[in-house]
């Protein structure tokens, strides 16, 4: 069936007062940044990713298991120390596995290659073209069971230092399981194993159209829907651990596409997104227009929709989408150009590249996701779902930074734009 078949308001049931009455409850996550450097977009209260990762790193005792799309490093910047702290980490006996997607290690093996040869260091390749068609398109890392990191960071010294990418620090418990989760699978996969194997005939996650909880949710039903009471800033939330593609969810993630599609069909005043790239038409030539149909929807109802998205989407191909959506009544598009670094170009840098949403400040999403049917159908992608108005607000003033700062410009229907400067 459509996938916006089932999509409609759905009521969300309450968070406990159990929650509501421990303000004491520990922080179970906080959000983490790199801001493009000779920029305004730094937020002073969001910690930088690059400090956040050295000491994630430093405090592993056994573990640490790495989930990324590719590794890109140049001497003097700032992925060095973090391989370093890695190698020190090999070093005092911690278990070190990294899991890299083969499509671009087949371009780029330098920095795979590179770490593979550190002792105490393993290495997987996974090949998801004949799985699932996709890549291995997630960002993450796992310390022990203690803590765990998802976010739009590659494993690139220009992610932590010339991109605005945003991801999260996870701390609680059962989230930093759910990470570990995705991660065996997949490190599972890139060993040989078999998706029928570690899944089953018929994958056992829940339905695409299932529904929200309902009202009378109990706790045994939260936890088999990895739903996890917990605080952000000292309030109280409720966040899950979500993932794509839906034939390769482990157990305790959900299937971030169908959560994403209900959020903001719920939605009854405002929508915020920001992803790098907004594509129809995807890698694989096949088109996808559920998001696109669903924000021109949303927009009917009267529901105001703001999208942000990197002046990349300028290039022919791209562009149309963006400025056939800028021309529905309700929706605004802004693109944001990140000026050349005052050291000279830098390819594939200097851009926005973080993926959240947010719903009439209640609701959020941040994943490494972008807007794309290759995203969420075929490629591995991980995020974190949050329900509270606590971590939508902090994602709304986050949003608003980039919104109305000076390197934004509302998308012109009428314009032939040049196509941009990416790469080389």
């Amino acid at each position: 069936s459509s996938l916006l078949a089932c999509a409609g308001p759905t009521p969300l049931p309450p968070i406990s007062p159990a929650t509501m009455a421990t303000a004491a409850l520990p922080d179970g996550f906080e959000l983490v940044e790199t801001w493009p450097v000779e920029t305004t977009l730094d937020d002073p209260t969001i910690p930088e990713a690059h400090e956040v990762w050295l000491a994630m790193i430093a405090g592993a005792r056994e573990r640490l298991d790495f989930l990324q799309f590719y590794g890109a490093s140049e001497p003097g910047r700032r992925l060095e120390p973090v391989i370093a702290a890695i190698t020190e980490a090999a070093a005092r006996g911690v278990r070190v596995r990294f899991v890299f997607d083969a499509s671009f290690h087949e371009r780029q093996p330098e920095i795979p290659d590179r770490l593979a040869a550190i002792p105490g260091v393993e290495v997987r390749i996974l090949d998801l073209r004949p799985i699932t068609g996709g890549v291995q398109h997630g960002k993450l890392f796992v310390v022990d069971d203690a803590e765990a990191y998802v976010g739009s960071q590659n494993f690139d010294w220009r992610s932590l230092e010339h991109i605005q990418e945003l991801g999260v620090r996870l701390r609680e418990p059962t989230l930093v399981a759910h990470v570990r989760e995705v991660f065996e699978l997949d490190w599972a996969l890139a060993g040989g194993a078999t998706r029928e194997a570690l899944l089953g005939d018929a994958s056992s996650t829940p339905d695409e159209d299932a529904p929200l909880p309902s009202h009378e949710t109990t706790e045994v039903e939260r936890e088999r829907e990895g739903l996890v009471e917990t605080a952000f800033r000292g309030e109280p939330v409720r966040a899950r651990v979500v993932a794509s593609p839906r034939d390769l969810l482990p157990r305790g993630a959900r299937w971030e596409w169908p959560l994403l599609r209900d959020a903001v069909a719920s939605a009854r005043e405002r929508v915020r997104l920001q992803v790098m790239s907004y594509q129809i038409r995807g890698h694989d030539g096949e088109d996808w227009s559920e998001l696109d149909a669903l924000l021109r929807a949303t927009a009917a109802r009267g529901v105001r929709v703001e999208l942000v998205v990197s002046s990349w989407e300028t290039r022919p191909g791209r562009i149309e989408a963006l400025q056939s959506l800028t021309q529905v009544d309700g929706i605004e598009v802004r693109l944001v150009t990140i000026p050349e670094a005052s050291t000279g170009f830098v390819p594939y840098a200097r851009t926005v590249h973080a993926k959240y949403a947010t719903v009439d400040g209640r609701i959020a999403w941040l994943g490494t996701s972008n807007a794309g049917g290759d995203y969420f159908l075929r490629s591995r992608n991980v995020g974190l779902f949050v329900e509270g108005a606590a971590f939508a607000r902090a994602l709304d003033v986050y949003f608003d930074r980039v919104w109305n700062g000076v390197y934004a410009e509302a998308v012109d229907p009428a314009r032939t734009y040049e196509r941009p400067r990416i790469g080389e």
